[in-house]
């Protein structure tokens, strides 16, 4: 359904006309046309003062009957699910290896900037020429 028709004939069932639209919403009965006709896209808050102005909860400017469509029966949050990758079989032992190897690491540069301290309450970088690099003969 095209959201322009569904507000004409939601207007027109009420036998409101564009003018009484305008009045209830503050929109100009110029916008209101262009809705109607599709010339237009409205924003959600658009939607909704047209949605009070015609006396309607804002799911039947979307759904064409009285209650709002039932949404599907969707997986619960934590529910054991084996299509998800890294739930099970190569794909698993994959994301226990990734685990175990990024346990391991360090940030680059954090034993660089682990021996100064702060200063002044804020932490700053090493001094150019400070730095003692490990070089061996």
């Amino acid at each position: 359904m095209i959201i322009s028709d569904r507000l004409r004939t939601l207007r027109e069932a009420r036998t409101l006309s564009q003018g009484d639209i305008e009045k209830r919403t503050g929109l100009l009965r110029c916008y209101i046309s262009r809705v109607e006709n599709g010339h237009t896209v409205p924003s959600i808050d658009t939607l909704a003062k047209l949605a009070r102005a015609l006396g309607v909860p804002m799911y039947q400017l979307f759904f064409d009957g009285d209650e709002p469509a039932r949404l599907p029966d969707l997986p619960k949050h934590g529910a054991e699910d084996n299509d998800v990758w890294g739930n099970s079989g190569k794909d698993l032992q994959m994301l226990n290896r990734f685990r175990r190897l990024l346990s391991k690491t360090k940030p680059k540069g954090s034993e660089d900037f682990a021996s100064h301290g702060p200063e002044n309450g804020r932490f700053s970088p090493p001094k150019l020429g400070t730095h003692r690099s490990k070089v061996s003969a």
